[in-house]
């Protein structure tokens, strides 16, 4: 039988399998050759995993859809480059599990947002945005400053990291809920936000 654009066409069935033969094929030509890249798998010189802190704010960032709003991708091109800093690489991102690239852009993009404002401006924003940004749309969180910052289950988070990659010692998993104690939610997502982008600034200075 002689395989046709005609036959493809009428034949249904062979035609979604030649899609996701062609899908599969096309997507393991771009993603396989990207997992022997050392730019892509090995992290950038200075890259720390999140401390105890760090992780539960990006549980937090997660848990309450900021990545909605907010890209994490600094895209190579002059325009972004010079409003947000240098591009973002995939190496400063190999401990994130999952990572929050996105093109989303409701509000600026956060990559590089660490050190670049004081906690207690971060506290304020997040408690009611309009008092720094006035043009804002983005809803206050204050209610985060009351809530303690969730110890429960931080050990096996952390473990389920190590298990994938993430490179803590036991000592700083032991330590963890202690480095929780008598923090809230809006400690912790600060803490988060205070470290987005700074490893490759690092490097730089």
């Amino acid at each position: 039988m002689k395989l046709t654009h005609d036959l493809i066409e009428r034949n249904q069935a062979l035609l979604i399998v030649l899609v996701i033969l062609t899908v599969a094929v096309g997507g393991l030509v771009e993603i396989v050759p990207l997992s022997f890249m050392k730019s892509v798998t090995e992290p950038v010189a200075g890259l720390k995993p999140y401390t105890a802190l760090q992780l539960t704010g990006r549980d937090i960032y997660v848990r309450e859809g900021c990545y909605n709003c907010h890209s994490q991708m600094i895209r190579p091109f002059r325009a972004e480059v010079e409003r947000y800093g240098h591009y973002s690489t995939a190496g400063e991102f190999v401990y994130d599990h999952p990572f929050q690239w996105g093109s989303k852009r409701t509000g600026p993009d956060l990559h590089r947002v660490g050190g670049r404002y004081s906690d207690e401006w971060h506290r304020i924003h997040l408690s009611n945005p309009r008092e720094v940004v006035p043009e804002s749309n983005m809803p206050g969180y204050p209610w985060m400053a009351r809530v303690p910052a969730n110890a429960a289950d931080i050990e096996a988070k952390m473990r389920a990291l190590r298990l994938v990659g993430v490179p803590y010692a036991e000592e700083e998993i032991k330590a963890a809920r202690a480095q929780l104690q008598g923090k809230s939610e809006m400690d912790a997502l600060i803490s988060y936000l205070q470290v987005l982008g700074t490893a490759l600034k690092s490097k730089a200075n």
